[in-house]
């Protein structure tokens, strides 16, 4: 049976995180096992119910069908997050391995970020002779931050050079933080220190875009280093003097111990890859790269970038527009199936979106609750493919993560990222074997797309369906449940609308009249009366099936005749004055007694320019009628 195993990472560390799932792979070519990553992109700088749905793609999997765990703690400053999965790997009894933090009793696989620093320190200070130092970390939780700022620490310690750091900020990993940090150093009218020595190189490549808004050059002016040796800070100009983690031997190494502690569950394994410091261009050294080179391919490949770039943005937008079309949740579930089935280019053989059952039930029903902790048990499958073929059940149960059959011969990797919007759980999506596009952030655009989508179409949706509610109550007589005189004049001023553009269809408008409603209040009481009313109105809608009833008052109602009851106007008028009681204004009054008056006026092009002169005529016989049942007049 395949072996699977189960990573947990934020995607704010993907270049390094991509070298170390490499890693993972060529160390398990030989194994027949595929990885899961489970991954988030949640920052400190979300609210905290958005950091809630991000991470709660961690408690997807049941771990009681892995056969072990990998924790890549480098940029996951979650520690109840991790001691979480720890418990549940624990549970589980499947062995694990923690990149980047330690855990007592926990398995570590970490890179000499303590030694490269030191060499680090070593060549800026020595070669360089830089003296005045600003350091920008991570944050306080991160065990590579803080470790890397003690090595800078001990270094100046060890060489009697305390004073060299002039300050240590951090930075939570936020590129924006370590440009206002820069700003303010520029903007003091402080001398510029010799060198900004930053935790990664995100910071490193900020500091030197804000360095050069302000006027200041860079390695001319003040030195910049990094951490990572990341792609894109290898092509930066100028490229940024860094630190090698080597990720993709720490990914052989986890991979090895987990078959390690799969044989001995007793041990505790510990490991450090050596790391590399390389000079680069930011601390003047441009010697030691071919970073030229490197651009001079990156400008090569810019046509196919473009190329590729304008194609994912038009799916992106198929993808955007296919959702918001949409006018409930069936409509949802079929136009985005048909759209992938149709075009999956992008998203390729294996795909699967799934969403939670009460996602669909929330537009019609705003107290229906989200999950904010784990996912349903059961599914809803809107599109799934796995190797080309269409999974065709709406449902399936969420602890298999994948509908259908994903077993084959070939090693995979299976990405899950989470649908969501605050802390309420939506669903997820998984993507096969697109480890490069993880990289490039594609995945990351697509999903956050495909959720801000999402959540606009469900706002949209509710939102409506909210108004609709209230129309209805607005526009409903709360008495007799027929629409009210809100309603008439919106009728009234459509039926205008109509007859302004000359593409009105024949209609009447007849008016009604209850007889004997004050005598009944009085003599009975206004319950009775309300029974009545009630009684009356349920004949004039039997009568008039076909018509939209209005109550316009007390006891004045209206109809307006098209189509069938429009063409047989005089005969319902007749059937419903023999289904009416005889008036009388004495008593006592028959149980069944009902009594309007009724007089209906037909719309003539010819002469009507208004609806109202169609409603005149229609009192006036009304009040005709009323007299004639009254026997005032013969």
């Amino acid at each position: 049976m395949k072996k699977k195993i189960a990573v947990f990472s934020t995607g704010w560390c993907a270049e390094i995180l991509t070298e170390f799932i490499t890693g993972m792979q060529k160390e398990l070519e030989g194994d027949n096992a595929d990885i899961f990553l489970f991954l988030c992109f949640a920052s400190p700088a979300d609210s905290p119910a958005s950091r809630v749905g991000e991470l709660n793609i961690y408690n997807l999997p049941d771990l009681h069908d892995f056969d072990g765990a990998v924790i890549f703690g480098s940029g996951m400053d979650y520690s109840d997050r991790v001691d979480n999965i720890l418990a549940r790997c624990k549970e589980a009894d499947i062995p694990v391995v923690i990149q980047g933090l330690k855990r007592d009793g926990i398995s570590f696989v970490g890179a000499d970020n303590y030694q490269a620093m030191k060499d680090l320190c070593e060549h800026v200070i020595n070669k360089h002779d830089v003296k005045d130092i600003v350091f920008l970390g991570g944050s306080k939780d991160s065990l590579d931050s803080e470790l890397r700022l003690s090595a800078l620490k001990d270094y100046l310690r060890e060489h009697n050079a305390e004073n060299y750091l002039r300050e240590d900020h951090h930075t939570n990993w936020e590129n924006s933080e370590a440009t206002r940090i820069t700003n303010e150093i520029c903007k003091s009218g402080k001398k510029l220190p010799d060198a900004f020595i930053c935790g990664n190189d995100g910071l490193a490549m900020s500091v030197c875009v804000t360095l050069s808004e302000n006027g200041y050059n860079v390695p001319e002016d003040v030195l910049v280093t990094g951490f990572d040796y990341i792609d894109v800070s290898r092509v930066f100009y100028p490229s940024i003097a860094s630190v090698d983690q080597c990720s993709g031997e720490m990914g052989v190494s986890a991979v090895k111990m987990l078959r390690s502690l799969k044989k001995d569950p007793s041990q505790e394994l510990n490991e450090k890859v050596s790391c590399k410091f390389i000079p680069g261009g930011s601390c003047s050294c441009f010697s030691h790269r071919n970073s030229d080179e490197l651009r001079r391919i990156l400008c090569r490949n810019t046509f196919s970038m473009r190329s590729e770039t304008t194609y994912f943005n038009r799916k992106l937008n198929a993808v955007d527009s296919t959702i918001l079309a949409c006018t409930g949740y069936k409509d949802l579930k079929d136009s985005l199936h048909n759209l992938l089935k149709n075009n999956h280019d992008f998203e390729g053989e294996s795909f699967h979106l799934i969403l939670e059952p009460n996602f669909g039930l929330s537009i019609g029903d705003s107290t229906a609750r989200f999950n904010t902790d784990k996912y349903s048990k059961t599914m809803d499958v809107i599109y799934s493919s796995e190797n080309g073929i269409l999974y065709e059940e709406e449902t399936f149960a969420s602890h298999k993560l994948i509908p259908g059959d994903s077993e084959d011969s070939s090693n995979h990797l299976y990405i899950f990222l989470p649908l969501h919007e605050g802390d309420s759980a939506y669903g997820y999506v998984a993507f096969r074997d697109m480890l490069p596009e993880f990289g490039n952030h594609f995945l990351q655009s697509y999903y956050e797309r495909l959720n801000f989508s999402l959540e606009k179409f469900r706002y949209t949706l509710t939102l409506e369906h909210i108004n609709r509610r209230l129309l209805d109550v607005m526009n409903r007589d709360p008495l007799t449940g027929v629409n009210n005189r809100m309603a008439y004049e919106n009728k009234e001023a459509h039926l205008q609308s109509e007859i302004n553009s000359e593409s009105v269809a024949p209609f009447a408008i007849a008016m009604f009249d209850i007889n004997s409603l004050k005598l009944i209040n009085d003599s009975y009481g206004h319950e009775a009366g309300d029974e009545y009313l009630l009684r009356s109105c349920h004949l004039l809608c039997q009568v008039f099936k076909h018509s939209p009833v209005y109550r316009v008052g007390g006891d004045e109602f209206i109809a307006v005749l098209t189509g069938e009851d429009y063409a047989n106007r005089d005969a319902l008028e007749k059937h419903l004055n023999e289904s009416m009681s005889p008036y009388s204004s004495t008593l006592p009054l028959p149980p069944d007694y009902i009594s309007a008056a009724c007089g209906i006026a037909v719309y003539d092009p010819s002469s009507d320019t208004n609806v109202s002169d169609v409603v005149n005529r229609a009192d006036e016989a009304m009040y005709k009628d009323k007299a004639a049942k009254k026997g005032l007049i013969r």
